[in-house]
């Protein structure tokens, strides 16, 4: 009770910062509550260049101060993600403080206490109209086994959760995916397949938008603008995962009660740096292909 009170407390003391107006063409929000993983697969997207060491990470009540200044766009979830998320100490607390009125969608490896999850989650708050699952697990086989996780998701489906599986197809782990997509569609699960991004063998995976984006070999000086409200375990707000996962410099903190959110392009000077994360030819949040998450104007 204490430290729900403590979180109360410090949620009301900065209650009233104004609203942040999301732009209209905004197709994502993500929450990074830790850069921090309790997995350390050798193919993270975190790590595809230099990961930089954690800093300070929010308290569950800023989390919930921040985010429920969030206005406009009601059908955008707000997605708490990492790193592992459940893995932040108020994981729960801010999925109960944040407004009613936004959704919530997880991000997770499901590597958590399961009795505590279904014991401080409602199924309800995490559960929305969408052609995709609320809860969205990653199965990764250098440390999982499909049929141990397969569990997990079934009793969470019983328990009346939206929860699906995704699964990355690394070349060198490509059999293994199909063969828990095809276990998990027996099973009922709804399992579904992600382009592997990233070198494998020399060769770079993944179909960019801006082919020579992630080479890094040399920088080059351009103008950007995205599509992804991107907030790091410090509050900062950032142009791109690059800038969040290398540690650049944010544009600003979602506690800044002077900031507010533009369409304008910015100037970058690391592309040939970038995460393809944020180049990659993908489907948007309603599942149509041809979006990408950075629009790039080369300079010059």
């Amino acid at each position: 009770m204490a430290e729900e009170a403590k979180l109360n407390f410090r949620a009301i003391e900065t209650a009233n910062l104004p609203d942040i107006a999301l732009p209209g063409d905004y197709n994502y929000i993500a929450a990074f509550l830790t850069l921090d993983c309790n997995l350390g697969c050798s193919y993270c997207i975190n790590r595809f260049g230099t990961l930089a060491s954690p800093g300070r990470m929010l308290s569950g009540a800023e989390w919930i101060t921040g985010l429920n200044r969030l206005a406009g766009t009601p059908d955008l979830p707000i997605t708490l993600q990492g790193g592992e998320p459940t893995l932040h100490p108020d994981f729960a607390a801010i999925i109960s403080g944040l407004r009613s009125d936004r959704h919530i969608d997880i991000l997770t490896n499901l590597e958590t206490d399961l009795d505590r999850f279904t014991a401080e989650i409602d199924p309800a708050r995490v559960k929305r109209d969408a052609p995709y699952a609320s809860i969205r697990v990653s199965y990764h086989p250098e440390s999982m086994r499909i049929e141990q996780l397969a569990a997990k998701v079934l009793r969470l489906l019983d328990s009346g959760y939206s929860v699906g599986i995704w699964g990355v197809m690394h070349p060198f782990w490509k059999e293994e995916i199909e063969r828990a997509r095809d276990y998990c569609i027996e099973s009922g699960i709804d399992f579904r397949l992600k382009d592997f991004l990233g070198h494998h063998e020399g060769a770079m995976h993944g179909v960019l938008s801006y082919a020579d984006a992630c080479d890094r070999l040399t920088a080059s000086e351009v103008s950007c603008r995205t599509t992804e409200l991107i907030i790091g375990p410090d509050g900062g707000l950032y142009r791109c995962h690059a800038d969040l996962y290398e540690g650049r410099e944010p544009v600003g903190t979602i506690l800044d009660p002077a900031f507010s959110l533009t369409r304008d392009f910015r100037p970058c000077s690391n592309y040939g740096f970038c995460n393809p994360c944020d180049v990659k030819l993908k489907t948007n949040r309603f599942q149509e292909f041809g979006h990408t998450s950075v629009e790039i104007i080369r300079n010059g």
